[in-house]
């Protein structure tokens, strides 16, 4: 392998690239539910993996040093597999991106899109470690239908259904992502919600997030195209919740609650698209 091929690799790797998916294809959906021309959604969907890529690249640039005092084998910038720098060259360069591509959309959907980006960097420094930790998820999710709505030829905000299910959902993924890491968060000083109300009510509670989103789409449009479907997707998202809520209570939770709750947003998505509501309205 080419030193610049494993320099690519490990600042992908540095990009939380699970979730980075996740929420490009919950864009991707979202510009789809909003009836979005091909080309804003093309740029729409781009626009936000880039500021993705900031978001990951710069949490694990922060905190590179923790990662490597508790021993942190998973994460290429504390194994040194890439330069701070560089990484942090990266993270700005996606953030020009995400601006550049969000540009010809729209004055709304570029101001929100830096709101949505500046809250997320907030999260990874400093407001990780207080007990707001949760707020910068509840903006930037709460934000992320109005990003395609805000994109549309007639611009407008997102129904406040549309962003009660984003803010529900970003609440959800904040406090099931940090549970397999809550002991070397501590050790390090860092104690953010999760961490002050314990592992099994952190994931018992993403678990309500999580039907609190699907309750939103299921009830909130003014218009339901495919009402059986959309029960059904319904069903299954509220299915996944109980098992988190289980896998939460019954042991120690770890990555299998973070993972469900990240199954949980793609099958929102496929229910986004099946109720066929407006997210405006």
């Amino acid at each position: 392998m080419t030193r610049a091929l494993a320099t690519v690799r490990a600042l992908w790797a540095s990009t939380h690239p699970g979730p980075a998916l996740v929420v490009t294809v919950l864009t991707l959906a979202l510009g789809v539910s909003a009836g979005l021309a091909p080309w804003r959604i093309a740029l729409l969907t781009a626009a936000v993996f880039a500021g993705q890529v900031s978001i990951g690249l710069s949490n694990d640039a922060i905190d590179a040093g923790r990662d490597r005092a508790v021993g942190r084998t998973d994460k290429p910038l504390a194994r040194g597999e890439v330069g701070l720098r560089t990484a942090w060259t990266v993270a700005a360069a996606s953030v020009a991106c995400a601006l550049l591509l969000s540009a010809p959309l729209g004055w709304g959907l570029l101001a929100a899109q830096a709101v949505t980006i500046a809250s997320a960097w907030l999260y990874n420094a400093p407001l990780k470690a207080t007990p707001f930790s949760i707020v910068p998820f509840l903006v930037s999710f709460g934000l992320l239908p109005s990003l395609a709505t805000l994109s549309a030829a007639a611009p407008a905000l997102a129904a406040p259904w549309a962003s009660a299910a984003g803010a529900s959902l970003g609440a959800a993924v904040h406090l099931a992502n940090v549970l397999p890491d809550l002991d070397d968060d501590q050790r390090t000083g860092i104690r953010g919600l999760p961490h002050r109300i314990g592992a099994r009510w952190s994931g018992a509670l993403a678990g309500v997030g999580i039907i609190g989103g699907a309750a939103a789409v299921r009830l909130g449009p003014a218009r339901d195209a495919a009402p059986i479907v959309s029960w059904l997707f319904f069903a299954a998202v509220v299915g996944v919740a109980v098992v988190a809520v289980g896998c939460a209570w019954a042991r120690r939770p770890g990555r299998i609650v973070f993972r469900l709750v990240m199954g949980a947003a793609l099958l929102l998505a496929v229910q986004l698209v099946a109720t066929g509501g407006s997210l405006s309205s």
